[in-house]
């Protein structure tokens, strides 16, 4: 088997081009930066595939010429999710054969052909403006991987020793020897592995969910986030997935609650857009019940909160048919009604909460927007309401 340390020390190349004169050469040309999302745009099934995969293993997975045929993911345990996949040749170690492999040695196979594939790169030294002579010169894998890595190529120098590389990256503007730059890309791309693999370990474990509850009960949604945020994008593969669809219904449960409380840290963390995709998946996984209430009551305040009253109030209206406490939701979906301007129903609904007992400073607010709107109209009313129907203020 091939180890990662055999694979780096066989693909370093001795090669320094030594020059006798001074020159430089733009890179300008073949800059390859946002290649990735120009393919995440034409690719429908992109975000699902990087939900499993991760995205710079995609970016790998085409570097390398593997093509994905299928994924099975496996919720319980990421370790276990299958890949099947095509190498397009003998440079990426295959021959176009389907082949399968679980998701860690997928992962591992694309690291291991990145570093160990031996340079190619021309030693004939390109003149500015030969766009492919400096791709060849530099390797074409470097240049699709450099912005991956933050890397923005700027020029080759040449001077009297090995061939420089001048780029603008993390650390800022600098220029290495070409050979110490591929090096360092090499390096990144192991950085990756490890770290998935660090993230992979107990991907779905429904023990972490108290804990993922734990840290929001506390407020500290960063907590959440490192707890169960790794969890939405394959959980969303495999509830398309006939095992997904016979999960017991504790299981099925706990995975909504732990959705539902990521999609909240997600709110509380401004990032509203990746809110509205767990929320989505984690009321896909509530059983009718308590599970359901919980998830539509949290996406609705979440779209409420986001400005989206009319989406919030179907979302509410299920989560109190869904058993959720009406001193929950009645506020929040008074306010989504009087934003509206339906503001009967938003009155009906501050009646009722007022009803609970719930405190007026947590109702005043859609009050004053409701009386504002419909002036003494709005007193008549919840005279009409208060007296059972029988007696109207005039």
């Amino acid at each position: 088997m091939v180890s990662l340390d055999d694979a780096a020390s066989s693909c370093e190349s001795p090669s320094a081009i030594m020059m006798t004169m001074t020159n430089a050469v733009s890179l300008a040309g073949i800059r390859t930066d946002g290649w990735l999302e120009r393919i995440a745009e034409g690719t429908p099934s992109y975000r699902s595939i990087c939900d499993v995969l991760g995205e710079s293993f995609f970016a790998f997975s085409i570097i390398v010429g593997a093509r994905i045929i299928s994924l099975d993911v496996d919720a319980r345990n990421a370790d276990h999710t299958i890949i099947e996949f095509a190498l397009g040749g003998a440079d990426a170690g295959g021959d176009g054969e389907a082949q399968r492999l679980t998701l860690p040695d997928f992962r591992r196979r694309l690291v291991i052909a990145l570093i160990s594939q031996h340079d190619e790169a021309s030693k004939i030294l390109p003149s500015d403006g030969d766009v492919d002579a400096t791709q060849d010169f530099i390797g074409v894998r470097f240049v699709l991987l450099a912005p991956i890595f933050g890397y923005r190529l700027d020029e080759l120098v040449f001077n009297d020793g090995p061939p420089k590389i001048r780029f603008s990256g993390p650390a800022g503007t600098e220029a290495v020897p070409l050979d110490a730059f591929r090096t360092r890309l090499r390096g990144h791309v192991r950085e990756e592995l490890e770290r998935a693999s660090n993230t992979q370990q107990g991907a779905i474990d429904l023990a972490r969910v108290d804990d993922a509850e734990s840290a929001a009960s506390r407020g500290d949604w960063s907590s959440v986030v490192a707890t169960v945020g790794s969890w939405a994008g394959p959980l969303s593969v495999f509830i398309r997935t006939p095992e997904g669809q016979m999960l017991p219904v504790e299981a099925r449960t706990l995975l909504a609650r732990a959705l539902a409380i990521l999609g909240t840290a997600y709110v509380r963390l401004g990032q509203g857009e990746l809110a509205d995709e767990v929320f989505r998946v984690g009321i896909q996984y509530a059983p009718e019940g308590a599970s359901s209430a919980d998830c539509f009551l949290r996406f609705g305040a979440a779209l409420a909160d986001d400005g989206r009253h009319g989406e919030a109030i179907a979302l509410l209206r299920r989560a109190l048919a869904f058993g959720a406490p009406a001193a929950a939701v009645l506020p929040v979906l008074a306010r989504c009604f009087a934003e509206r301007g339906r503001h009967v129903a938003a009155l009906a609904c501050l009646d009722r909460a007022a009803a609970l007992g719930l405190p007026s400073s947590e109702l005043q607010g859609s009050l004053s927007l409701v009386e504002k709107a419909i002036g003494p109209s709005a007193l008549r009313w919840r005279s009409f309401v208060r007296s059972g129907g029988k007696r109207i203020t005039t």
